[in-house]
């Protein structure tokens, strides 16, 4: 008789929460086996590895196209500088260094420099070239051929005007070659052969029949 009662007062009560306490317990185990199934898959995952891989030789190919870039801006050329400065001597400058940088290297004109004749034949503008030498007389010396040279003198042997080397002056002394000419030959600087003035456009061939006997591309 009490259990019948037991029954009759609590059956009503599961009844009513059965459904509910079933599905309850049904979601816990789905999420328990969803977290499970997550977390040994994100450990064991197999494309973070790939991942990995990628981004390595992802970085060695950005290092190398790095050190690619650095090499080609450190290119450097060698400029001897003697005469009337302050720290003569063979210097490494960049490749695409101008006659001013080289000086600037040098540590500047010195005392005794001929200033005049500087202002005059050098043009600080001049992009240098490998190999190229550059003198700075002192006042009252004699000049040389020129004062900047590329191998050591502005010609040959035979007194032609080296064009990638010769100043102003020099240039302006050639038959139908005034100052401004002159000056675009110097901003035109390196030429591999003396036909070069004529495929830059620098000179007509009538004035480059009067000068190529007189001139040289060294």
């Amino acid at each position: 008789m009490e259990n019948q009662n037991l029954q009759d007062k609590y059956f009503p009560v599961i009844k009513q929460y059965l459904a509910p306490l079933v599905l309850g317990f049904l979601g816990l185990m789905f999420l328990g086996y969803g977290l499970i199934g997550y977390f040994y898959g994100k450990k064991d995952k197999p494309d973070i590895l790939f991942e990995a891989a990628s981004t390595s030789a992802s970085s060695v190919v950005d290092v190398s196209a790095a050190d690619s870039v650095k090499n080609k801006q450190e290119k450097l050329i060698v400029v001897d500088i003697e005469g009337a400065v302050e720290k003569p001597g063979v210097y490494k400058l960049a490749s695409d260094s101008r006659m001013q940088d080289a000086l600037i290297a040098a540590g500047g004109l010195s005392k005794g420099a001929d200033r005049e004749l500087v202002s005059k034949s050098v043009n600080l503008a001049i992009k240098l070239v490998d190999g190229m030498k550059v003198y700075i007389p002192v006042v009252g010396e004699k000049p040389p051929q020129s004062p900047l040279s590329g191998g050591g003198m502005s010609g040959d042997v035979s007194g032609l005007v080296n064009i990638n080397s010769a100043s102003v002056h020099e240039l302006d002394g050639l038959p139908g070659i005034g100052e401004v000419t002159a000056d675009k030959i110097i901003n035109n600087r390196p030429y591999e052969r003396i036909e070069a003035l004529v495929e830059k456009k620098i000179v007509g061939q009538k004035v480059f029949e009067q000068i190529k006997e007189k001139i040289v591309a060294q």
